[in-house]
């Protein structure tokens, strides 16, 4: 069992900067691929980043392609997203997810565990 906590959402202009972070509780948090997935009013879950369980492999969506970085810390069982340059089609809810298979799944199907999310709006 997996429990996911975000933090670090927040209200930021466009071009603006935000860093969140999932802290991941029990002992295990290095066994899993972890994801970021985000959420829009009326818009389907959609695919961020991901980054392997040990952050050999990441793998982003086109649309934060050089914007966004993931990056994890085993020993802190915690997983982050730099978010830079953000745009108002940045808002969202952002989740975190556990995945324990070997792919970074795009989906959210794959994936076993969720966190509650954190709101992010980027005002233009």
């Amino acid at each position: 069992q997996v429990q996911l906590v975000e933090s670090g959402g927040g209200l930021v202009q466009a071009g603006g900067s935000l860093r969140l972070s999932c802290a991941a509780s029990g002992r295990t948090f290095s066994l899993y691929n972890m994801g970021w997935f985000r959420q829009a009013p009326g818009r389907e879950r959609e695919f961020v980043a991901a980054i392997s369980s040990r952050g050999m492999r990441k793998n982003y969506a086109d649309s934060v392609k050089g914007r966004f970085t993931v990056s994890r810390d085993n020993a802190k069982n915690t997983v982050y997203l730099q978010m830079n340059s953000l745009k108002p089609e940045d808002s969202a809810v952002y989740y975190c997810a556990a995945d324990r298979d070997s792919s970074l799944a795009v989906s959210p199907g794959p994936y076993d565990y969720w966190g509650q999310g954190t709101q992010v709006t980027v005002s233009s």
